[in-house]
């Protein structure tokens, strides 16, 4: 017999995964006191030896050594071991192996390995097991074997093997070591399974997660918002089989008159408060206010000190502090001069002063003037007209009351009103001339410009449209109102309608009420989410019959859902550009409550592109990219991200002129350009949203910015699906580790170098929608740029991405161009009016 002890050093017999909160033991051999109690057959094989360690902690080991003898069949068999649930679990085996070409003679009977068997059952008291019943693990080999010396210098190579057992559908198992002629002793028998332990992420709790039984799976596991938290929807994370928490996705919130500390929620203590969920902490309250008590979610003013209903919580108390003298000063047919005094008792430095004026007896639309000095000049009235006005200032503790009204007059007609009259058909032809220089510009998508031979159309390719900002005095902003409605100026900030207190109000005051007998529907084109969705026609008072979209709230509704629907309108009431689905109004004053929009012929960019596939010209798809990047820049600049920026969110209509749509997903940024919007809850697009986006909820303009790249993919391979048949959970593997869409089919290399510039990794890398809307038009501009493919075909494309426009075709002046164009007789009212050069032409506004 070749029997042998075993001295190990504690590195040897600690060398396992060190991940102690991973894994949960179902049997550990080296944690049994006293016998293991296993099962050998035939008993004279396999043989329990109790030994120690260095440190003199007792082990067992099982050792077989039966070399000399022929045809060896040991069975051992453990105990009943209980999965506790798991459907796949982990065999850890450290043992040692005699070198057979140690042995004395090299006996030719002699083996190396050993093998490990399993069988399930739901029957822990059965142990007579036949042979035939067990299925088989693996064939165990040494790395490393022993020989005759290193059991002089009692130095053991102990060798480690780990096999997994899946999938286990029972109550538990038995384990069972054949050996065949082998000299070997099992050292430590260790069975485990994996799981994902209790985290608390994202205000949410998530339990202790037994791992899948597949190797690759990742079971979706939703949280339990902690108290005074709430979500929408509640958070979700992936128990990967290696038991690590990934993706996590939406979070909870701390109810109002709370605040996230550590993980919890905990209330704002006296003298703070939290009002609104979009806010992350306790807000000190602010001036003149106060609050005694815990969890306050809002402020009580001072004695003396006041807050309007309609100022938000953060504004601080104010005592009245109105302007008493308002004095006018020159007059004329279209303008007044006003000036005034500070008034007496500021309550502080005065930031700035509100002009309020109106027409008299219009006061349902009324215009509100900033400006920093204590006089303004106010123009664009009516002449011999009279106009209130009421001044207020503004401090950094709030705004002051307006003052009493004061009544002034604009002057009647000069003598020169008829030379000026005589001036109106120019005007008039001026804004016609401009208004079909508009159209030309933003028009060229459609499908007969994009196949002129003409050098004067051509120059209207290469020439960037778009708004430009409306010229203000840095000093002064202006705001007009009609019946409640804010008529905002060319480029503001967009306002949230969830932090209105009742949406209600968000809805009046950015979408129009329309009568429902103004409306015709006609036939139902397809199913939002609310209800279905019809094309009709609208026809105003006084106005022409137009096509519409209609959106139709289904019967059955909760407030949450009308909320919900209604909540879009507010939205897109908000928005005023050429590359945005434009809002006509909503009726919610009858049932079913509907939502108005421009009917877009084409439908879907999607849809669109799949009926028509290679039927366009590269300048026509770039053309639609530039469009929907044109309305992104608008949103962007507004402090407003889409999140939901795909094909299938772009409508077409009959000119090929493609708008954002669909902003149910959207939300609003900060003041701050790094601010980010983190969500509370939702589904995510996987395919078209941003790895930050994904894996931490933070959407920015940036984020957008990644989406568009998508979409440009999207166009140019004509509709087809973003990562084909690729699983979400494989998309952010594999985005995760640097994969980018290849260039689509005969694609411009110079539009995919851009929409790799929009998948870089780091979110500030990415371009600005401001530089991508400059890059599409230098590529229009430019259209031999736009030959290098990066993905040709070998078929006859029509790609072509200009059909005969001569090269090199540059104008040297506006009358050369107007000429061109057979416009002329028009070059010295342009001249007049300011158009001097081509550049200054190119940047006309439908202002």
């Amino acid at each position: 017999m070749y029997l042998f002890f075993v001295i190990a050093s504690p590195q040897l017999f600690w060398t396992c995964y060190n991940i102690k909160k991973l894994t949960v033991n179902l049997l550990d051999s080296r944690s049994v006191i006293g016998d293991l109690g296993w099962v050998a057959y035939p008993k004279n094989g396999w043989e329990e030896i109790g030994e120690v360690d260095e440190n003199y902690a007792p082990i067992h080991t099982y050792q077989v050594c039966k070399v000399m003898e022929q045809n060896q069949n040991n069975w051992l068999q453990t105990n009943f071991i209980l999965n506790q649930g798991a459907q796949r679990v982990f065999l850890e085996l450290k043992f040692t192996l005699r070198d057979c070409n140690s042995l004395p003679g090299g006996l030719g009977t002699c083996k190396e390995t050993f093998n490990v068997y399993y069988y399930e059952t739901n029957d822990e008291e059965r142990r007579n097991i036949r042979e035939s019943q067990y299925t088989k693990i693996d064939t165990i080999a040494a790395d490393e074997s022993f020989t005759e010396l290193d059991l002089g210098d009692r130095v053991m190579k102990l060798n480690t093997e780990v096999r997994d057992l899946c999938p286990l559908s029972k109550k538990g198992f038995y384990l069972a070591f054949q050996d065949l002629g082998a000299c070997i002793a099992l050292v430590s028998v260790r069975v485990f399974y994996k799981k994902c332990p209790f985290v608390v992420r994202n205000l949410a709790l998530f339990p202790d997660t037994i791992t899948g039984p597949d190797s690759a799976q990742l079971l979706e596991v939703s949280g339990t918002c902690v108290n005074n938290s709430v979500a929408d929807e509640l958070p979700r994370m992936y128990c990967s089989a290696e038991g690590e928490w990934l993706v996590p996705i939406g979070r909870c919130m701390c109810q109002a008159g709370h605040e996230e500390v550590n993980g919890s929620c905990q209330v704002c203590k006296p003298g703070f408060y939290r009002s609104a969920l979009q806010t992350k902490s306790c807000s000190k309250c602010p001036p003149r206010s106060f609050t005694k008590v815990e969890a306050s979610t809002s402020c009580q003013c001072e004695q003396g000190y006041y807050r309007t209903e309609s100022d938000p919580s953060n504004m601080a108390c104010t005592t009245p502090s109105p302007i008493t003298v308002v004095k006018k000063g020159k007059t004329a047919k279209n303008s007044i001069s006003v000036s005034w005094q500070e008034p007496d008792r500021p309550n502080g430095i005065i930031l700035e002063y509100e002009i309020k004026y109106f027409e008299k007896d219009q006061e349902t639309s009324y215009t509100i003037i900033k400006s920093k000095e204590t006089d303004v000049l106010v123009d664009g009235l009516k002449p011999s007209s009279a106009y209130i006005f009421q001044i207020r200032a503004r401090t950094s503790a709030g705004y002051g009351g307006f003052s009493r009204r004061f009544e002034f007059e604009t002057s009647p007609y000069s003598v020169a009103a008829s030379s000026d009259q005589g001036q109106v058909p120019i005007i008039a032809v001026a804004v016609t001339v401009a208004i079909i220089l508009i159209a030309l510009v933003t028009g060229f998508l459609m499908s007969d410009c994009c196949h002129t031979d003409s050098c004067a159309e051509t120059l209207l390719f290469r020439r960037r449209c778009g708004y430009s900002k409306a010229k203000q005095d840095p000093d002064e902003e202006k705001m007009h109102f009609h019946n409640g409605h804010i008529k905002f100026p060319a480029v503001r900030t967009y306002i949230d309608p969830h932090t209105y207190e009742d949406p209600n109000q968000a809805v009046h005051e950015f979408a129009k009420e329309i009568d429902v007998s103004c409306i015709t529907i006609e036939r139902v084109i397809g199913a939002g989410e609310f209800g279905e969705v019809c094309s009709g026609l609208l026809r105003l008072p006084g106005k022409r019959e137009i096509p519409v979209a209609i959106k139709t709230l289904k019967a059955g509704y909760t407030e949450k859902q009308r909320r919900d629907f209604l909540g879009e309108a507010s939205i897109m009431g908000q928005f005023d550009h050429p590359n945005i689905i434009h809002l006509k109004g909503v009726v919610t004053k009858s049932k079913p409550v509907m939502i108005i929009t421009e009917y877009m012929e084409n439908g879907s960019l999607d849809t669109f592109l799949k009926k028509n596939d290679g039927q366009f010209t590269v300048i026509q798809l770039v053309g639609m990219l530039r469009g929907i990047a044109s309305g992104m820049r608008y949103l962007s600049e507004m402090g407003y991200v889409h999140r939901d920026l795909a094909a299938r969110n772009i409508l077409v209509n009959s000119n090929l002129v493609c708008k954002v749509s669909d902003f149910g997903l959207s939300r609003v940024l900060e003041d701050d350009p790094e601010a980010a919007y983190t969500t509370r809850g939702g589904k995510i697009p996987i395919r078209w949203t941003a790895p930050e986006a994904i894996a931490y909820r933070k959407f920015t303009s940036a984020s957008d910015v990644w989406s568009y790249g998508i979409v440009m993919w999207e166009v140019m391979s004509y509709g087809e699906r973003p990562y084909w048949q690729m699983s979400n959970q494989d998309v952010i593997k594999a985005v995760e580790e640097n994969y980018r869409l290849p260039g689509p089919m005969d694609c411009p290399t110079a539009l995919y170098h851009l929409m790799m510039d929009c998948w870089q990794k780091d979110r500030n890398s990415r371009p600005k929608f401001e530089e991508i809307v400059s890059i599409l038009d230098k590529l229009i501009r430019n259209p031999s740029s736009l030959k290098g493919l990066v993905n040709p075909s070998n078929r006859v494309s029509n790609l072509l991405v200009e059909h005969g426009s001569p090269e090199g075709c540059v104008f040297r002046s506006v009358e050369e161009w107007l000429e061109a164009i057979k416009m002329g007789r028009y070059t010295e009212l342009f001249m007049e009016r300011g158009y001097t050069s081509l550049d200054v032409v190119t940047q006309m506004t439908l202002e």
